[in-house]
């Protein structure tokens, strides 16, 4: 595979900082909520926030990226159409996934009474107001979008586990490997 049809460099970082976040925010979710109610909740709870406000804005400079130069298709004959089209879905249903997670979780945390410190560096627009039905219902957006992107992610992971086995060329790109035939 040659240079040109790898992704570049900056786009797998953030990839990999990408995934390795949302794992956090799955594992990290249902540690703190096993938690009881009392001020050991304030910590995780901020970091989990923080780390979703840093994955929007990641998330955001990554598309940003994949427009200006999007990845060059894949010239494998094993690849088809269909391929890349279910490919295609899989990344858009993900990226829209993401981002409602977190604007559903900022959402929630505006109607939850409690404010958000960015990074406990700058504090963040408090939109909402206390409102406990507000909360509930964008939580519940936020648990049933998390499901949702929990099964796009398996989806994802079982297609790269598909082409690895393969051999065809399409996780090398993200892995940013050199293959023997380049």
């Amino acid at each position: 595979m040659n240079k040109s049809k790898r992704f570049s460099l900056t786009a797998v970082i953030m990839h990999w900082v990408l995934a390795v976040s949302v794992i956090f925010l799955f594992v990290s979710s249902w540690w703190m909520l096993a938690l009881p109610y009392n001020e050991y909740r304030y910590l995780p709870f901020q970091l989990h926030k923080n780390i979703g406000i840093s994955l929007f804005f990641l998330l955001i400079v990554l598309l940003f990226i994949r427009l200006r130069r999007p990845p060059a298709p894949i010239s494998s004959p094993e690849f088809t159409p269909s391929m890349h089209k279910m490919a295609l879905a899989g990344h858009i249903a993900t990226y829209m996934l993401i981002f409602a997670v977190c604007i559903s979780g900022y959402l929630s945390s505006a109607y939850s009474g409690w404010g958000t410190t960015f990074w406990w560096l700058v504090e963040l627009p408090n939109w909402g107001y206390e409102n406990d039905e507000l909360n509930e219902f964008y939580s519940e957006i936020h648990l049933w979008t998390c499901w949702a992107l929990l099964a796009i992610i398996i989806a994802h992971v079982s297609a790269a586990v598909y082409h690895t086995f393969r051999r065809d060329g399409v996780t090398d790109r993200m892995l940013h490997l050199k293959r023997e035939d380049d």
